[in-house]
């Protein structure tokens, strides 16, 4: 009889700009962790997985990742899909450990249906959430121990981050761009708690009051013309090819604060949407910003 195990509390559903998915943390088939050895053959479907199997150093057993799974460089990247997985070029790995982030058509069924095991991880919402999910692929892989220090040193350093931010008179404002048609998050999300962590007020706040774009809103050119962010953060450099000087060139926003005062921060749009070990760089990059602005 196959085994079911919740690792980790159940994720809620998070809407990212692109769409929504339920996240969930759950494992299905015999663990693998349960054996002497535990597994020695890995396919990571997931990008926030693969950097936190690497960071766990379980990296040596990943046989393969996703398509998109393009960090750390030493990822062994295939053409396999994290938006459309298929069992049968899964099992062409011979893996004895699947991690997915997305589960459509049945997947996890297929691959258990064949003997595999597998851990299904959906978008974090909390950076507890984050914790949860390095401890629950730990305990699946057998690197309880490093994933454990991985999340002590991740809070250590988060705890670090946010206690040298410098302290102000009143909070600086920013607004963070999912995308060039002006997609963005709310203090209610995931990426909203890491710019709390940095002391910011997040004015797209009231553009989202009773939670109805669950936290990820589209705001319009007058909405942020009137709201005037003190930062702007840009999470769409790659996808987009926004930078500061084409926010610069946007009909009126060359009056705004954040651009006058050259506090339009080009972010890595990876790092800002993997939910992993490198949300420690993310928040750097914010505390720096911040801790910039005289």
């Amino acid at each position: 009889m196959t085994a079911h195990k919740i690792l980790g509390p159940l994720l809620v559903v998070v809407i990212a700009a692109c769409g929504g998915t339920e996240a969930s943390s759950a494992m299905s088939g015999v663990p693998a962790a349960a054996e002497p050895a535990g597994p020695e053959r890995i396919v990571s479907i997931s990008t926030v997985a693969t950097e936190m199997l690497f960071a766990i150093d379980a990296g040596d057993r990943v046989v393969a990742v996703d398509s998109m799974s393009d960090y750390p460089a030493e990822a062994p990247a295939t053409d396999l899909s994290g938006y459309q997985p298929n069992v049968e070029a899964i099992l062409g790995f011979a893996p004895d450990l699947v991690v997915l982030s997305y589960d459509p058509g049945d997947v996890v069924a297929g691959l258990e249906a064949a003997g595999i095991a597998t851990l299904l991880q959906g978008a974090a919402y909390t950076l507890a959430d984050t914790y949860d999910q390095i401890t629950a692929l730990g305990a699946i892989t057998g690197d309880v121990d490093e994933a454990a220090v991985l999340v002590a040193d991740m809070q250590s350093e988060i705890a670090d981050l946010a206690a040298s931010v410098q302290e102000r008179d009143e909070p600086l404002s920013y607004y963070h761009e999912l995308d060039d048609t002006l997609y963005t998050v709310t203090s209610s999300t995931f990426i909203g708690e890491v710019y709390a962590l940095a002391g910011l007020v997040n004015t797209a706040d009231a553009a989202d009051p009773d939670g109805a774009s669950w936290g990820y809103p589209q705001l319009s050119a007058e909405y942020l013309l009137d709201a005037d962010p003190d930062l702007i953060f840009l999470a769409d450099t790659r996808c987009c090819s926004q930078t500061a000087a084409t926010v610069a060139e946007r009909p009126g926003w060359e009056t705004l604060t954040a651009v006058t005062n050259g506090a339009v921060v080009e972010l890595d749009d990876d790092v800002a949407s993997r939910w992993g070990p490198r949300i420690v760089d993310l928040l750097r990059v914010i505390v720096d910003s911040v801790n910039a602005i005289s």
